[in-house]
């Protein structure tokens, strides 16, 4: 296997008029949903931090694959080296697009040209903000990850991610004995490093399946192979999900993926070093004292539609971030 890790992104121009008329033409009449919001494409212009983050805090990370609807940020110098520019054309077929579905973009990613075999998937609201190691993604060729159970539960909000999940974790389920899973892989089941989180799976073994999984909604580590297998086993269901413009109920999403490692026992027990923060017109000291303070290696920032005043909120965050990362990248222009 190839020691080197790419990284993977999602980026999305929510104020590209070309795309907002092509989103309004296949988008549902009538209603407004948790899918077709605008927030959940809006731009927070701070795409240049992560590619700061990146490069100051891993150097190490051999290529980086910018997934676009075609749309590009205008600072991003696209003849850096360790830059691929990944149109959706190139990865999905030309029947489902266009795409306006992270989830069906999402399932299609390892069939970029070039992937290495390792690889770290990313959202474009999570950012390096500390030194990482490649040993904090990936440990003797399998991937980290928390190898921890936990009830699923909806929000109430009635969007299709919740729905995402419990289809995740049904196509597990479909393939692993739960129980017998747990007897192989015991020590990555219950490790000394998970702490007092062991009592997730302690308190869930009553339930002969998989419930779910500890989901930390940070960046992911991944082998390709993972995906080759599920695509293989899941056709049907994944080119469905590809098939769907907007988020469904029915989609599955990337952690189908990072179930199966886990429910296979191909990972290494870590937990993820990062925290996940969401936006709202309350907590901005909050935020920004989690950048500046950098007291944790990553940070994912979660967009909320009920944000009042979001060009304040927006302008704040990003000053804080050029305090840290005040100097331009290799990947701006």
């Amino acid at each position: 296997m190839n020691n080197k890790i790419d990284f993977v992104v999602l980026w999305v121009d929510g104020g590209d008029p070309e795309w907002i008329k092509e989103k309004n033409n296949y988008a549902p009449q009538g209603s407004i949903t948790p899918e077709v919001e605008a927030a959940r494409f809006r731009d927070w212009d701070n795409m240049k931090y992560w590619f700061r983050g990146i490069e100051k805090f891993t150097p190490w990370v051999n290529k980086i694959h910018f997934v676009t609807y075609g749309h590009l940020p205008q600072f991003l110098n696209t003849e850096n080296e360790k830059l691929n520019i990944v149109n959706h054309r190139d990865i999905i077929d030309n029947n489902y697009l266009p795409t306006f579905n992270s989830a069906a973009i999402e399932v299609n990613i390892s069939k970029i040209d070039g992937l290495t075999d390792k690889f770290v998937y990313f959202n474009d609201d999570t950012f390096i903000i500390s030194p990482m190691k490649e040993r904090d993604f990936f440990v003797n060729g399998v991937p980290c990850a928390e190898g921890l159970e936990e009830a699923l539960t909806s929000i109430g909000d009635g969007a299709a991610y919740s729905h995402h999940i419990l289809n995740d974790i049904d196509v597990i389920n479909k393939y692993f004995d739960k129980r017998k899973q747990y007897k192989k892989n015991f020590t990555k089941y219950f490790n000394f490093k998970y702490g007092t989180q062991n009592i997730r799976n302690l308190s869930l073994l009553i339930w002969k399946n998989y419930t779910g999984f500890k989901n930390a909604h940070l960046p992911t580590a991944y082998l390709k192979d993972t995906w080759e297998i599920v695509w293989s086993k899941e056709e049907e269901r994944l080119s469905n999900t590809t098939s769907h413009k907007f988020r469904s109920y029915y989609d599955l999403n990337q952690y189908v993926f990072r179930q199966w490692q886990i429910a296979s026992g191909n990972f290494h027990p870590q937990l993820t070093p990062g925290k996940v923060i969401e936006a709202t017109d309350s907590n901005l000291e909050k935020i920004t004292n989690e950048i500046i303070k950098q007291k944790h290696k990553m940070l994912c920032i979660n967009d909320n539609q009920d944000i009042l005043d979001f060009e304040n909120i927006k302008s704040a965050i990003n000053k804080a971030f050029d305090k840290i990362l005040p100097e331009k990248s290799s990947f701006e222009k």
